[in-house]
C-alpha cells in the first residue's frame, strides 16, 4: 500500500507569505500537499520542532562561471555556487548567460546549459546578456529565445567587453516591447568613466580607493536618466539594476511620478559598505570593488532614507 506522503515534516514553525504557525507539512511527488496537524503515513519523517520552515529564496541576480578575460576566473561554478546558495536557504537562482562579442546569443545559452549541466544542486533559470546586438541577434535569435522562455535579459551602458551603443539600446528595447520581455540595464556612463580613469591613471592614482573616484554618483545619475529616456521613447518597462545611491533614485522617482514603468533593484553592498572599505591597507580594499562602487557614509544614510519611501524589487 502506498504512503499518503513521501515526506512529513513534523512540528514545523511555518512562515508563509501571510501567516506564521506550527503544523506538519505533508510532501508528495516533490510538492507540498498538506499543511495540518497530526499528519501520518509517510515513508520519511523529519522532526522540525524549534525550527523555522519557510519557502526557499530566489536569487534573481547572480553571476556564476561566466567567461572572463584571459587570466581571470570566477570563484564559483554551478557546483560551488548552488551549494552555497542552498546552505543559505536559496533554492532557485537566475544567473546570466552572457554573450561574448562576436558570439551568437544562442551559442551563449547552449554554453551555459553545458556549464550548469549536472553541477547545479538547486533549481536555476537564465537571464540573457546581450553584448553584440547584430541584425541576426535582434531579428532572429533574441525573438526566438524570448519565445522559448528566456524572457528577461541585461544590457550594459559601460564595460568595453559588454556595452552597446545608445542606438543599439533602443533597438534592443524595441525587440523587448514587441516580444513582451523585460530589459535590465546596468546604468553607468562609459565615456565619463573612461575620461575620469584616464585622468586618474595619468596622475598615478591607481589604488582600489580610486575606483570610487572614477565612477561618482553623477555617472550613475546621468546614465539612469538616459536609460529612462530610452524606455519612455520606446514605451517599454525596464529594470535598473544595482542602484547605489540617492541621485539615481531621484531619477527613478521622477520617472515613476510621470507614470513610466521604471523598476529598480539594489544590493546588500550599497546598504552596508561605504567607499572607506576601498581604502583598507595591503590591497585588501580590492575585495570591495564593485560597480557602481559603494558610496560615502552620508550618501549611504540618505540612500537608506530614500529607500524607505520607495517601492523596489530587491534582488540579493
Amino acid at each position: 500500500m502506498s504512503s499518503s506522503f513521501d515526506l512529513i515534516i513534523k512540528n514545523a514553525d511555518v512562515a508563509t507569505a501571510s501567516d506564521r504557525f506550527v503544523c506538519d507539512i505533508g510532501i508528495k511527488d516533490g510538492k507540498i500537499a498538506a499543511l495540518a496537524t497530526g499528519l501520518s503515513g509517510a515513508r520519511d519523517i523529519v522532526d522540525a520542532t524549534g525550527y523555522l520552515v519557510l519557502p526557499g529564496g530566489v536569487d534573481a541576480h547572480c553571476h556564476l562561471d561566466q567567461p572572463m578575460p584571459e587570466g581571470v576566473k570566477m570563484a564559483d561554478d554551478f557546483r560551488s555556487g548552488t551549494i552555497s546558495a542552498a546552505c543559505g536557504g536559496t533554492t532557485t537562482i537566475i544567473p546570466f548567460a552572457a554573450q561574448e562579442k562576436g558570439q551568437s546569443l544562442k551559442a551563449a545559452v547552449d554554453d551555459y546549459h553545458h556549464r550548469a549541466g549536472d553541477k547545479a544542486v538547486i533549481d536555476y533559470a537564465f537571464h540573457l546578456i546581450v553584448s553584440d546586438a547584430t541584425d541576426t541577434v535582434l531579428t532572429d535569435e533574441l525573438p526566438q529565445l524570448i519565445r522559448q522562455g528566456y524572457t528577461s535579459f541585461k544590457i550594459y551602458m559601460t564595460y568595453d567587453d559588454l556595452k552597446i551603443s545608445d542606438l543599439e539600446v533602443l533597438r534592443v528595447l524595441d525587440v523587448a516591447r514587441a516580444e513582451g520581455a523585460l530589459v535590465m540595464i546596468h546604468a553607468e556612463s562609459a565615456d565619463c568613466i573612461t575620461w575620469l580613469t584616464e585622468k586618474l591613471n595619468d596622475a598615478g592614482l591607481t589604488a582600489p580607493q580610486y575606483h570610487a573616484v572614477s565612477r561618482p554618483s553623477a555617472v550613475e545619475r546621468e546614465a539612469t536618466h538616459r536609460a529612462i529616456t530610452f524606455s519612455e521613447l520606446v514605451d517599454v518597462p525596464i529594470l535598473i539594476v544595482h542602484v547605489s545611491g540617492k541621485e539615481a533614485i531621484e531619477q527613478i522617482h521622477w520617472a515613476q511620478g510621470k507614470g513610466l514603468k521604471i523598476y529598480a533593484e539594489t544590493c546588500p553592498q550599497y546598504l552596508f559598505l561605504t567607499e572607506d572599505h576601498l581604502e583598507e591597507p595591503h590591497f585588501h580594499g580590492a575585495k570591495f570593488v564593485c560597480s557602481p562602487p559603494p558610496r560615502d557614509k552620508k550618501t549611504r544614510h540618505r540612500y537608506g532614507m530614500a529607500l524607505k519611501k520607495s517601492f523596489y524589487y530587491f534582488f540579493f
